[in-house]
């Protein structure tokens, strides 16, 4: 029998074995989400044994180490992945790091001039999660919570998403490098129109950046770099991993100009 051969029978045996094994084991009973009588209720019922295989258990590993908080490029390490990406498909942000993330960051939340929303760090309650995630849709440096613009999905603003004019705009800390960005695309369109491009005047009028909108943009972010900077360096390393889950878990949304994530970096410099 040839190396490649014994090779597969080896792999088919221990598939086999495993099976035999798990199939054999009494019944795990878990907490299962089901309808009775139209209404959702929660019975313990028997874990489907399907689900239990060896390649499973990577991504067990891979689930319980992010839950502890063990940090994405540390589990790379540890599962021996080339890729980040790689390894942020093995696991899932559980639902109650998320809800703590939103916590902390919401608390570093900021109306369009650069007004704190919420003072103090609170714990949300569950109706405030659930307004948080059907009462406003996503801009490219904040969120929108104009109702009707928040039915369209973000495709009925009046103002054309010229956010920070507008009493309905939010951002946080964890926009920070999405405003930066934002910030800089509108210094280089501002430049770039004021140099020998080819326009007719009332083009080039329209397409500029105003200087109102790029004070407030930069009047933002230096308002959360103030607020950061008043933190301590143990608070703000629990902001910056607040950040990084609600960044992972933030979807794109469609239709409005892409900005690309970069990695978050919230750390500020202490003055003495």
């Amino acid at each position: 029998m040839t190396p490649a051969v014994a090779g597969i029978k080896a792999i088919h045996s221990i598939g086999e074995g495993h099976r035999t094994w798990v199939d054999a084991l009494p019944d795990f009973l878990v907490p299962t989400t089901v309808e009775e009588r139209g209404q959702a209720v929660t019975r313990m019922l028997p874990f489907d044994k399907s689900r239990i295989f060896p390649y499973a258990y990577r991504h067990s590993y891979a689930q319980r180490h992010a839950d502890a908080g063990v940090a994405p490029d540390v589990l790379k390490e540890l599962m021996e992945h080339s890729d980040l990406k790689t390894t942020q498909n093995y696991y899932r942000v559980s639902q109650e790091r998320r809800r703590d993330a939103v916590d902390r960051v919401v608390a570093l939340q900021f109306d369009r001039n650069g007004t704190r929303v919420w003072r103090k760090a609170q714990s949300l309650l569950d109706s405030e999660h659930v307004r948080r995630a059907i009462g406003e849709v996503s801009v490219p440096y904040g969120v929108c919570q104009e109702p009707s613009n928040v039915a369209a999905g973000g495709q009925s603003c009046p103002i054309r998403f010229r956010c920070v004019g507008c009493d309905h705009f939010r951002t946080d800390v964890s926009y920070l490098p999405d405003l930066q960005a934002y910030l800089a695309d509108l210094l280089r369109c501002r430049e770039r129109l004021m140099s020998a491009f080819a326009a007719d005047d009332w083009a080039r009028s329209e397409a500029m950046p105003s200087q109102e909108e790029i004070r407030r943009v930069r009047r933002l972010i230096e308002r959360v770099k103030a607020d950061l900077g008043d933190l301590t360096t143990e608070e703000q390393a629990q902001i910056g991993e607040a950040v990084a889950v609600v960044r992972r878990s933030r979807s794109v949304m469609l239709g409005m100009p892409r900005i690309g994530q970069p990695l978050p970096d919230v750390h500020t410099t202490r003055t003495a």
